[in-house]
C-alpha cells in the first residue's frame, strides 16, 4: 500500500511576479483558465465548493463551475439539497479550483446570491435532454434512498411524461426545486506551486466595490456588491 508520507513532487517551470499581475483577479483567473483548458485537463472546471449550515457546521463537495465575470462565480444546483439548504442558512462560500497538474489552484471567497429564475431557465435549456430529466428524478437531492432502481423508474417516467424529440424542442420545464447560485468573491487567491515549497501565493482582496449585485438582475436573492471595484494586491507566506 502506498504510504502517502512518502508521496512527494518538487513543483517546477511556474511563477507569480508582482510585476505582473493584472489589476482585477478576473483577469488574472480567466488567464489561468484559459491555461488550464488549453493544456487538455479533464473538467478543468471542477471546483470544490464549500459551505456551513447556521450553526457553523462545514461540508464540502465538487461542482462545475459554469459562468464567470464581473457579477462573480456561477454554479447551479437542486435548491433543495444539503448545500442549498446550508446557503439558505449562511449565504456565504469558498471555492478551490485544484489544478493539479499545472501546480496551481485558485480560492476564491465571498457572499452568494441566489440567481433569478430568468437566468437559471435560460442555462437549463442548454443542459443535454438526459441531464434536464436526470435533474428532475433527483429531486430529493441528498435524501436516502431505497436502491438505484428508484432513480431509473423515475427517470423513464419523466422521460415519458417529456419525451425527447429529433429536433431537440421537448417540453421540459425548470424544475422550481432546481436553480443557480453566483458567488461574489471578496477575496481572491492564486498559488502557484515552487520548488524547496516557497510556492508563490497572492492575495487579492476586495476594498471598494463597485455597484451591487441586485443591479439590473431582477429577481435575485439578496444583495452584495458585484465583483467589480477596487482591489488590495498582496504576497502571502506559503
Amino acid at each position: 500500500m502506498p504510504d502517502p508520507a512518502r508521496l512527494r513532487r518538487s513543483y517546477e517551470g511556474g511563477e507569480l511576479a508582482e510585476d505582473a499581475l493584472p489589476g482585477d483577479p478576473l483577469a488574472l483567473f480567466a488567464a489561468w483558465f484559459a491555461d488550464v483548458h488549453a493544456s487538455g485537463l479533464a473538467e478543468p472546471n471542477a471546483m470544490v465548493l464549500a459551505t456551513a449550515s447556521a450553526g457553523g457546521v462545514p461540508s464540502a463537495r465538487t461542482v462545475l463551475l459554469k459562468g464567470y465575470g464581473p457579477r462573480g462565480f456561477r454554479f447551479f444546483t437542486n435548491l433543495t439539497s444539503d448545500k442549498g439548504r446550508e446557503l439558505a442558512e449562511n449565504p456565504r462560500a469558498a471555492l478551490v479550483f485544484p489544478w493539479h497538474p499545472m501546480y496551481r489552484q485558485v480560492r476564491v471567497s465571498g457572499v452568494v446570491l441566489e440567481l433569478s429564475r430568468d437566468e437559471s431557465a435560460a442555462y437549463f435549456r442548454t443542459r443535454p435532454y438526459g441531464s434536464r430529466i436526470g435533474a428532475w428524478a433527483s429531486e430529493h437531492q441528498s435524501a436516502v434512498i431505497a436502491d438505484r432502481d428508484v432513480l431509473e423508474r423515475r427517470y423513464a417516467e419523466l422521460a415519458e411524461r417529456w419525451p425527447e424529440t429529433a429536433d431537440g424542442e421537448d417540453d421540459v420545464p425548470l424544475p422550481g426545486f432546481w436553480g443557480g447560485y453566483r458567488v461574489v468573491p471578496e477575496t481572491v487567491e492564486f498559488w502557484q506551486g515552487r520548488r524547496d515549497r516557497l510556492h508563490d501565493r497572492i492575495r487579492y482582496r476586495r476594498t471598494a466595490t463597485g455597484g451591487t449585485g441586485a443591479t439590473g438582475q431582477t429577481g435575485e436573492t439578496g444583495t452584495a456588491p458585484d465583483a467589480s471595484g477596487e482591489w488590495e494586491i498582496a504576497r502571502l507566506s506559503p
